[in-house]
């Protein structure tokens, strides 16, 4: 039988008398009402189901005295609370300040209203994705500058409230401006108690549980990646970007290990390759190691956006025969703007043949192992040496979670550790294993882990499947809805391999131009004034870019669990309707 609550309903109750409590519950929600402050109390006891006619026999005067809130709009809110008496509090009357108990309660039960109410207002289709004003509006609006004496407690709760007011609906239905959407309730909730425990991911002494959770989901990951048993490393880093350059980083070390203390002088120039198509982050980690955006080889793709294998291997001998060493090979599973998958298989056989590491950028398409339908697409990314793999993306886990997963143990460690004896003394009392943080670049690292594990406990991988699958029939629907309809011309032939459906809006006005050079250079101009109006509006929000020789088109991707058919339509209509005149 399913519990009723903290305190269950006795057997013999029956539903005539649901709405009543026992008498523990009456007696402890009348202690709450008047020991906290803030109404705290009585929202307590609205969640613990207190009829309302027991809470309307109060009378002005009681309610008065036990602080209860004179917001009438029975749901969390933004509403002006007078009685709280915020305005003459200061942040040094919180905790850990002297009976700051209480006023620290009330305090953060007004911040939790304010998180509530932009919650369920994201979801509300009658609201504004974005509430748009221009950077000079915006500075000139409010005052965000800083100040050397305090502001009260009452101006820290109206900051919070303007700055969810401009602040971008991600988690809006209609909202598919990037490639991280959407927001999950329980991964929210572990993000506010990772917020709480506050710690440092560096050593097991300092973060025991979320050490040990980030072994254990990194070794699921990487069963799922196909690697025997799990075996392997990895780590959590700050997005995509840095666990690519990770990747770069163990390639080189693993070939020429005396560059971590010799550096760059000591070996031969590199060369690194990748596709037209892949992420700027590639160039941006040899920028940053030292390698050089001049040393970063980039592959011909086709025409829909995957890397030629016979182009990569031609290269590679290329590079040689000029001097080069070639060390560092990045596929990608999901290309940032076409959603192409590379041929991994094909990738992997270049690659062995030429002793060169094979890393695979999953950041965008990885979340598709995950899917059986869909995880065909990854054949071979069990052959890579490394993956990027960002849940944070089409898993919809709250910002950041981008993992680094490691075929060869050990690795990351020889690569990175410094022994610092203040840090990693080799005399605990524990197994030093569990000392993740001198693999990691970063000294303080934040906790990304529990968001991921608490939303798969919640989940099951099948939970995520279902709601990776769904993007992806969206999508399609997208395709289908579009590929033949008048005004709309797609980028690319076939059906999208991932969320990412590119197409142009052509309006009537440049529709039927014969010239082909004008008509181009108008359409260029169309995507940018759509979405320009979409934002000031604030219906919708979805990403336009150009593309080697092609001009700007839509670049529509889904990952958002919240969208549906609906959206979509919404979508199509929402682009003629502001287009039409263009």
């Amino acid at each position: 039988m399913a519990s009723h609550g903290f305190w269950s309903l006795r057997p013999d109750d029956s539903a005539d008398n649901s709405n009543q409590v026992p008498s523990a519950t009456r007696a402890w929600c009348q202690a709450a009402a008047q020991k906290f402050t803030g109404g705290i109390g009585s929202k307590l006891c609205a969640l613990l189901n207190v009829g309302e006619s027991e809470k309307s026999a109060e009378s002005p005067a009681k309610q008065a005295q036990a602080g209860v809130e004179t917001c009438d709009c029975n749901q969390p809110c933004n509403c002006s609370r007078t009685n709280q008496g915020f305005s003459d509090l200061y942040s040094t009357d919180l905790l850990p300040a002297r009976n700051g108990d209480m006023k620290t309660m009330t305090f953060l039960q007004e911040v939790v209203d304010i998180l509530l109410s932009y919650i369920l207002e994201s979801f509300d289709r009658s609201t504004k994705v974005i509430d748009f004003h221009y950077p000079n509006e915006l500075l000139q609006t409010n005052n965000w500058e800083l100040s050397d004496e305090p502001e009260t407690l009452d101006e820290i709760l109206l900051s919070c409230r303007a700055t969810l007011k401009y602040a971008i609906k991600t988690a809006h239905p209609r909202y598919f401006n990037q490639l991280s959407t959407g927001l999950d309730m329980v991964g929210l909730a572990a993000d506010w108690l990772t917020s709480t425990a506050n710690t440092n991911m560096f050593t097991y002494e300092v973060a025991p549980v979320f050490v040990l959770l980030e072994y254990v989901t990194l070794r699921k990951m990487r069963e799922i990646i196909g690697w025997p048993e799990g075996r392997g490393d990895g780590i959590f880093s700050p997005g995509g970007s840095i666990s690519n350059m990770y990747a770069m980083l163990l390639a080189r070390f693993k070939m020429f290990p005396e560059v971590k203390e010799k550096g760059m002088s000591s070996i031969p120039r590199l060369a690194a390759f990748t596709s037209e198509h892949s992420h700027f982050s590639i160039k941006k980690g040899a920028a940053a190691l030292g390698i050089g955006t001049e040393s970063v080889i980039c592959i011909k793709v086709d025409e829909r956006g995957k890397m030629i294998p016979s182009d990569l291997e031609r290269r590679l001998v290329e590079a040689k025969q000029k001097g080069l060493v070639p060390f560092f090979v990045s596929a990608t599973a999901g290309t940032t703007v076409y959603g192409a998958f590379d041929p991994l298989i094909a990738i992997a056989d270049v690659c062995k043949k030429h002793g060169v590491w094979m890393h695979v950028d999953g950041a965008w398409g990885g979340s598709l192992l995950m899917s059986r339908k869909h995880r065909w697409k990854l054949n071979g990314v069990e052959r890579a040496d490394s993956v990027t793999w960002n849940p944070h993306k089409m898993m919809s886990v709250p910002l950041q979670c981008s993992a680094l997963l490691v075929k060869e143990e050990g690795l990351m460690a020889n690569c990175n550790q410094m022994h610092a004896c203040y840090l990693f003394q080799q005399d605990k009392q524990y197994d030093l294993s569990y000392d993740t943080g001198d693999k990691a670049l970063q000294c303080g690292r934040h906790v990304d882990i529990f968001k991921l594990w608490l939303m798969w406990r919640a989940k099951g991988t099948i939970g995520f499947e279902a709601q990776i699958d769904k993007c992806l029939e969206l999508s399609e629907y997208l395709y289908n809805r579009i590929k033949n309809r008048e005004g709309y011309e797609m980028v690319f032939d076939g059906k999208p391999q991932h969320t990412n459906v590119c197409f142009w809006y052509l309006p009537p006005g440049i529709r039927y131009l014969e010239d082909k050079e004008e008509k181009k250079r108008r359409l260029h101009k169309v995507a940018p004034v759509i979405k320009a109006r979409m934002m000031e509006y604030g219906t919708t929000m979805v990403s336009y870019q150009p593309q080697g020789d092609k001009v700007n088109f839509f670049r529509m991707v889904i990952s958002n669990p919240a969208a549906t058919v609906e959206d979509i339509d919404f979508l199509i209509e929402e682009i003629e309707r502001l287009g039409q005149d263009l």
